[in-house]
């Protein structure tokens, strides 16, 4: 369906593409991923045909379909439901010539056309797209500039998915959505019957969408099958081979070196030698797969506070005097993990500016902790930063009392060190901005973690990162979040916001999924009769309840410790260059074996970490 045929891309100076080339089976679902910085969507541009490539082409069969959002939102008077309706420009154009035609043939011509595009039934379907990403039937009919940016995004999206291209081309599609429209925009593409090119960083997204990965790094393009999870060992075991390979390589380098030094000298002997040199100069190096750096996130510890951290009673909370939430009761103690789940409108970010003391309860009590600090991430941060300073300027203005040491320490805890402080916000990728922003809402190591969506600029390794960090941090966190693989390894409690107020979900969120696919009003009630627990029966429940907690968290944070160190042995095992000096010193062997107990040490902890989680599962 789809053949890139050696497609080379400069930009400034720099290779982005580099001779890239694959072939797109028909029909295919594929994810292109790579790292940020890494050229997806300079790829994307040349397949929409958006961007010349210095070399090479994006070829597909003539009369093949393209469809691909733009990067401005539709705006003007126009409603949601027009503007999809307009996606499709056969069936509108055929729809007005039906209303002026008067040759019968030519209209004769024109409804069987109509029939056979399934013209009549697309206000249904229309309708029913829009409804899946999140606009009821009064928004369907509301003027674009009523919306936000990010809600015109998603009219975009569905006038995409409407106008049914042969090729379907998405960058970063959930970026704008909330879990509920990811899930039915999931559920869609499963059902797509052409050819998919998704740009995503979300794990879960990928494993139940795509059946190949597009894996960009280096200027080159790997075509493997399968989903993302698949991808990762094809990926382990490539690596391993070529670790074995360069090792083997280096060997008869090596040899031939000392061959060639021992005899080029002797008459006897150098002829041969000249034929070694020769077999030397045509060696070609096995191709280095770049060791990407690790990026940082590295959360400070707060100092001790006494439980609770916050305390909602009855509070409500909303704009201009109308409630948004109301009757909210919720206690957060200092090592909780909460993630707050319900669609975008239904009051997530305003419960977390209640919390994060941005708002003021309208009604009802809220006792916070005196001595308590927040950090509140939102994507608003992001977006605030002055492109023309420096990391170092900025944490700077925000530390103004701390020592230069202690700016440059903050700023390092987040893979801003030695030049990377010293550069243009301004050419940041949104990732390392994203991070810049953790590393300034972190400065004063606050006891609660408040992120809101903090995962849309990252790519699958910065959110791994992210998630290890997280569990490795001892204060509360509170998430706002549509990527399931950072709900599920990070919340331990769930918070629906729904119907005008905040509730404890009881359930997981696998619970949760099939609560929104099963389309209910609101998720069932447990069938369990409660009785009443004495307040001594409590605190010891709750006692019990948080060392489980906490063996989880010191499951979690030896899981993410070993996998570091056993990531360092396959980097020394794959590149001797990049070992440290302790590994240097191992022999292939001894690196091999001290993987294969790493990785018996990891099994373990990841064994202790399913018992806590099975224990907390059967107490609660």
């Amino acid at each position: 369906m789809l053949n890139l045929n050696g497609i080379t891309v400069r930009l400034g100076g720099r290779t982005i593409l580099d001779n890239a080339s694959a072939a797109l089976p028909p029909g295919s679902r594929v994810g292109l991923i790579g790292r940020n910085g890494a050229g997806k969507s300079t790829l994307v541009r040349v397949i929409a045909g958006l961007l010349e490539p210095d070399s090479g082409t994006a070829a597909m069969p003539r009369g093949s379909r393209l469809g691909y959002i733009a990067q401005e939102a539709p705006s003007g008077t126009a409603t949601p439901f027009d503007t999809v309706l307009a996606a499709d420009t056969e069936r509108a154009a055929l729809m007005a010539e039906s209303e002026t035609c008067e040759d019968p043939d030519r209209l004769g011509d024109v409804y069987e056309r109509l029939i056979a595009i399934d013209a009549y039934t697309a206000p249904a379907r229309a309708a029913q797209i829009l409804l899946g990403l999140g606009f009821d039937e009064a928004m369907q009919q509301r003027p674009l500039d009523s919306f936000s940016g990010g809600w015109k995004m998603r009219v975009a999206l569905a006038a995409l998915l409407f106008s049914q291209p042969d090729l379907l081309l998405l960058d970063e599609p959930s970026n704008h959505l909330d879990l509920e429209a990811v899930m039915w925009l999931e559920d869609f593409l499963k059902s797509y019957r052409a050819t998919i090119v998704v740009v995503s960083h979300e794990r879960d997204f990928l494993n139940n969408i795509v059946d190949h990965i597009l894996h960009l790094q280096g200027g080159k393009i790997t075509l493997y099958p399968g989903g993302y999870d698949s991808f990762e060992r094809q990926r382990a075991e490539r690596m391993a081979q070529l670790a074995a390979a360069r090792a083997n390589q280096d060997a008869q380098r090596a040899k031939l070196q000392d061959y060639i030094a021992r005899n080029s000298a002797r008459a006897s002997t150098a002829k041969q030698a000249q034929s070694r040199q020769k077999m030397l100069a045509k060696m070609q190096p096995i191709a280095e797969m770049a060791n990407d750096p690790s990026l940082s996130f590295d959360f400070p510890d707060p100092s001790p506070l006494r439980p609770p951290l916050i305390t909602l009673d009855l509070a409500s909370v909303g704009y201009a005097d109308v409630p948004i939430l109301k009757r909210l009761n919720l206690r957060i103690d200092p090592d909780d993990r909460i993630a707050l789940l319900g669609r975008n409108g239904n009051g997530k970010t305003t419960l977390a500016r209640l919390l994060a003391a941005q708002l003021a309860p309208m009604e009802g009590d809220m006792a916070a902790s005196g001595k308590m600090k927040v950090g509140y991430f939102t994507q608003y941060q992001v977006e605030e930063l002055d492109g023309d300073d420096t990391p170092l300027a900025h944490m700077t203005r925000v530390m103004k009392d701390a020592s230069p040491a202690a700016v440059r320490a903050q700023l390092g805890r987040f893979g801003f060190s030695g030049d990377r402080a010293t550069g243009q916000v301004g050419k940041m990728s949104g990732g390392e901005k994203a991070r810049l922003a953790l590393a300034l809402i972190t400065r004063d190591a606050p006891h609660l973690l408040i992120l809101d969506e903090p995962t849309n600029h990252l790519d699958v390794d910065a959110r791994e990162a992210l998630v290890q960090a997280l569990n490795g941090y001892t204060g509360a966190v509170i998430l706002v979040s549509h990527d399931r693989h950072m709900v599920e390894l990070t919340a331990d409690r769930l918070v629906l916001v729904d119907q005008g107020t905040a509730r404890e979900f009881d359930g997981s969120l696998d619970d949760y999924i099939a609560f929104i696919l099963a389309g209910d009003d609101k998720p069932a009630e447990p069938k369990v009769k409660k009785e009443k627990l004495s307040k001594e029966a409590i605190a010891a429940a709750r006692d019990a309840e948080k060392a489980r907690k906490k063996a989880i968290r010191d499951a979690e944070a030896e899981t993410a410790r070993l996998t570091a160190e056993r990531n360092a042995v396959d980097a020394a095992m794959f590149d001797p260059k990049q070992a440290t000096p302790t590994l240097a010193k191992l022999t292939m062997t001894e690196l091999m074996k001290r993987r294969a107990d790493l990785q018996e040490r990891i099994d373990a902890a990841e064994l202790r970490w399913l018992e806590a989680n099975e224990a907390l599962e059967a107490a609660a």
